[in-house]
């Protein structure tokens, strides 16, 4: 039986420490951040969304760049007017017309502007985006941890209680014990089998959103590797956030958007002033006749000129566009204020989570230390007649306690000192290293400028990019994930 102990106590302070050399090929937090840059759907979404985003602005300037364009007409004439001395009996015309707009009322500049903004906005919800799914890999990935830990510890706890039956039950046979000693074992030891099995169901509920945000199913994770950055005040955490939280950006970048807004509709009271010239073409095939003699079967025209337009009453529908805009930009500043209280909540939650987290831990490490010495005291003391089976039972339900209360807060450190980063907008690729590419994979960093300058400046009605597939990983065929432990 003490070989038994020793053993299980050796993996409770494995669990514990999450220390435990792990196999070559295990996973590292990093792999599963990369893999999921690369693979997640999300954020794959969200980079297509900001490359349809991107066309807005080639859509806005295309209302101030010359349109040329072709018409051409056949026609029949069935039944000519009596009063027609040139009655052709068909005909064939055509014409080419090009517009060129000079003025109008800043509506296209305005337009643009806005649009550039709203890129800009987009770009920033990307990144939150990218924050946000990198937030949830670091809880899945450290749930798996932390799951693991928690069946190990249910197996020892099943394991000691175990042996301690069997004990139990040798000493009833022999008198020393009485049967209420045996039925006490017993329940403790069906309980806690019952918390493994809810342990591993856990487990597996933790591997199979693990596989859902990652791509792939968790390979013996490593523990993660210490957190950058993190501030040493609230104070601290909250100006860094409020300069570089990305929900916050996109926000303020909306919100000047929604000012070039107020312009762009006002623009509809103004005057509309464009060049143009039209050239035309008519054929009538060789049926134009005449009473005189001989007409010409074709005929060529073209004229040039300025077309300007000053609407004088619209109906009210400009100023109702414009208020419309207006309130809508009002609205957009209340929803930065809005964001940024948020943000300020969320830093500054995030921060005491994690600091209590890391005293919990602290704690812990003593109430583990201080239970380990109890429940060997109470074992020594009942051999000698001063302790129960009831006492060594509940020594051992303290000490899982504690145990199970060390690995979750170690878990809930990690997880609100990264919550508390991406608050602060440094949980993103370039923040975490991934600036070089993942582990054996140095692809570069996705860089939404790259679309936004190729489309700017396409001007061919023709161009179309490749028809759209589905890039990311479908993990219906990855095996079931299963309760087991990897080996050391």
């Amino acid at each position: 039986m003490p070989q038994r102990r020793n053993r299980a106590t050796l993996l409770a302070a494995a669990a514990l420490a999450g220390l435990s050399p792990a196999p070559a090929f295990a996973d590292t937090l990093k792999e599963a951040l990369w893999l999921a840059y690369i693979d997640n759907p999300t954020l794959e979404a969200a980079r297509a969304d900001q490359r349809a985003n991107d066309e807005n602005v080639p859509i806005q300037r295309a209302g101030g760049l010359p349109s040329l364009g072709v018409s051409g007409q056949y026609a029949e004439n069935l039944k000519t007017s009596s009063n027609s001395f040139i009655a052709p009996e068909r005909q064939l015309s055509g014409s080419l017309d090009l517009a060129v707009p000079l003025y109008s009322g800043g509506a296209i500049r305005n337009g643009i502007r806005a649009a550039d903004e709203r890129v800009e906005a987009g770009r920033a919800d990307l990144r939150g985006t990218e924050s946000a799914i990198f937030n949830r890999v670091v809880a899945a990935y450290m749930n798996v941890i932390l799951n693991e830990s928690l069946v190990q510890l249910s197996a020892n706890n099943v394991e000691v209680l175990d042996v301690n039956l069997d004990a139990t039950s040798d000493r009833f046979q022999i008198g020393n014990l009485t049967r209420t000693d045996v039925a006490q074992s017993e329940s403790r030891l069906a309980l806690a089998r019952s918390d493994l099995r809810t342990a591993q169901a856990n487990l597996i509920a933790a591997r199979e959103n693990y596989i859902a945000l990652v791509g792939k199913a968790p390979d013996a994770l490593q523990p993660p590797p210490p957190l950058p950055g993190l501030p040493d005040t609230p104070d601290t955490a909250v100006d860094v956030a409020l300069a570089n939280n990305p929900d916050l950006i996109a926000a303020k970048q909306r919100a000047q958007a929604a000012d070039y807004d107020i312009e762009v509709a006002g623009a509809g009271r103004l005057p509309q002033l464009s060049a143009y010239s039209t050239g035309g073409y008519q054929n009538y095939l060789g049926t134009l006749g005449s009473t005189t003699g001989s007409a010409a079967q074709t005929a060529t025209s073209a004229q040039a000129g300025l077309r300007l337009s000053l609407p004088l009453f619209q109906g009210g529908v400009v100023s109702a566009r414009q208020r419309q805009a207006t309130a809508n930009a009002q609205a957009a500043l209340e929803r930065v204020i809005a964001i940024e209280r948020d943000i300020i909540a969320q830093v500054r939650a995030s921060y005491s989570s994690w600091r209590a987290a890391n005293a919990i831990v602290e704690s812990s490490l003593t109430a583990v230390k201080a239970a380990e010495l109890s429940l060997e005291g109470v074992r020594a003391e009942n051999t000698v007649g001063n302790r129960t089976i009831l006492d060594i039972l509940n020594a051992q339900q303290e000490l899982l306690s504690a145990q199970v209360q060390l690995v979750t807060a170690r878990r809930n450190a990690y997880v609100a000192g990264f919550s508390l980063l991406a608050a602060m907008g440094q949980a993103e690729a370039r923040d975490l290293g991934l600036s070089e590419g993942g582990p054996g994979d140095q692809r570069p960093l996705y860089d939404p400028v790259v679309n936004y300058d190729r489309v700017r400046g396409i001007l061919w009605d023709w161009q179309r990019d490749p028809d759209p597939v589905a890039t990311s990983t479908r993990t219906v065929d990855i095996p079931a994930p299963d309760a087991e432990i990897p080996a050391d």
